[in-house]
């Protein structure tokens, strides 16, 4: 991608970082993140304390996370609870510990802060750190459609963009950072990027070294968000192909093995966080048994009217389709496989009890799959752009409004926070929310707590 595209990417970053919320407030933000002081201030596994912190703020806002987290404790260990994969706090640690660093100098100057590992520094630290992370996931993703699919340029960056502004990509890199989902997209987008680049190499150049870098990558998306792991039945697939194809199986067995090894090692991580929280070297029996593997809310994720993916995001359906007529015209492998990686993160969500994410703002759990979404909206753009220009810009524009509006919506409590209510979601698009758009800039900039949380 050339300078220009890049240069456009990161002036909408700088633009967007006035609004990145240096707070956290759900369960799961504070899931993720109390990893960080417990092991950078007290070197151990046990969240009693960060827990009770951030309860202490919000009793009545986190009324429910004290029932969960703090009056409960998992069964085996007897430890707090926690659901949350280790992985985003991995990637965040940089900036925490910079963090760290600066407010001890600051603390020793006489300045009033202190070095708790909890207050504002460290929380700030972690949300710019994901915004920055969901950044270099859309940069990446915008490359592997210039480079690794022949998408030109500009149309790869209007996609983009559309993904960026029109998904609840926006949300979580703004309102609520401290989520893991912007540092999924990033662990994704690098695992698929580095991935094509090796497939496209000759036999001679796939030097076992890189099928390692792969696969730690896929162990590292997979200590992110546990589903993420899955990704890395992309490569291993196309290795079987090229097994049959090549008819060497036992070089392409030693790369499978390497790769695996490799994601075996960036998973040691997450397989001791696992065994001190769980007594096990895996996920809590609390959130397994949530798992029903034959997958039967597999169209509820899609096409559910109150928390179905489309529902939530109608660009999305658009980028489905978009993929099927790709493949259907290139017959490419590459975009065969991205459609596969779309069918397994779709069953995997349909597998989930929770599959509603009621309360949750949009399809979250699919934001990793924006690679894969890209590919298939850089299509109809393409298609659109050819013959009628206007066209696609109006598609983008509509898009984006209604991202934007729910977000509207979400936050100044005029919708069901549980679900989308038809008709009555869409109409407050245009009938309520045009009017409070001044309002609603105004309080986020001078009162997004009230904002955020819904009072009025």
């Amino acid at each position: 991608m050339s300078i220009r595209g890049e240069r456009w990417l990161a002036i909408a970053f700088l633009l967007l970082l006035p609004f990145v919320t240096p707070k956290l407030r759900g369960a799961d933000e504070i899931e993720y993140f109390s990893y960080l002081p417990s092991l950078v201030m007290d070197q151990d596994l046990d969240f009693s304390n960060e827990y009770l912190h951030f309860y202490s703020r919000d009793p009545k806002g986190l009324q429910g996370f004290k029932e969960t987290f703090l009056d409960r404790r998992e069964p085996v260990t007897g430890r707090p609870i926690n659901f949350a994969p280790i992985g985003s706090a991995l990637l965040w640690s940089p900036f925490y510990l910079l963090a760290h660093v600066a407010v001890v100098i600051a603390a020793r100057s006489g300045l009033p802060v202190v070095a708790d590992g909890v207050s504002w520094p460290y929380l700030a630290a972690v949300c710019f750190a994901s915004a920055f992370y969901g950044f270099l996931g859309l940069r990446l993703m915008a490359r592997l459609l210039v480079h690794h699919f022949d998408v030109e340029e500009r149309t790869a960056l209007f996609a983009t963009f559309a993904l960026w502004f029109g998904s609840p990509l926006l949300y979580y890199m703004t309102v609520a950072p401290g989520f893991s989902h912007a540092t999924s997209l990033f662990a994704v987008a690098l695992l698929l990027t580095r991935f094509l680049e090796e497939s496209e190499r000759t036999m001679k150049g796939l030097r076992l070294e890189r099928w390692a870098e792969i696969g730690f990558l896929g162990g590292l998306a997979g200590s992110v968000r546990e589903q993420d792991g899955f990704f890395l039945l992309l490569p291993g697939l196309w290795l079987l192909g090229e097994a049959v194809r090549r008819r060497a199986p036992l070089l392409l067995l030693a790369r499978t093995a390497v790769m695996a090894g490799a994601a075996f090692v960036a998973l040691i991580p997450q397989l001791l966080a696992y065994h001190a929280l769980n007594g096990r070297f895996g996920p809590t029996t609390l959130v397994a048994r949530k798992m029903d593997w034959s997958g039967p809310h597999v169209w509820d994720v899609l096409f559910d009217p109150g928390h179905g993916l489309f529902a939530w995001t109608p660009l999305l359906l658009l980028a489905v389709l978009g993929l099927v007529a790709r493949l259907a015209a290139k017959r490419e492998a590459a975009t065969a496989l991205f459609v596969v990686g779309f069918a397994v993160q779709t069953w995997l969500s349909g597998s989930v009890q929770s599959w509603t994410m009621a309360g949750a703002f949009g399809s979250r759990r699919f934001l990793s799959l924006l690679p894969v979404f890209a590919l298939g909206l850089a299509f109809v753009l393409s298609a659109l752009r050819r013959r009628t220009p206007a066209l696609a810009a109006i598609v983008v524009a509509l898009a984006i409004w209604w991202n934007v509006s729910l977000m509207v919506q979400f936050g100044l409590k005029i919708m069901d926070r549980q679900k989308l209510q038809w008709p009555d979601v869409a109409v407050k698009q245009v009938t309520e929310v045009p009017p409070r758009l001044f309002e609603v800039v105004q309080r986020y900039l001078t009162d997004r707590e009230a904002l955020v949380r819904g009072t009025r």
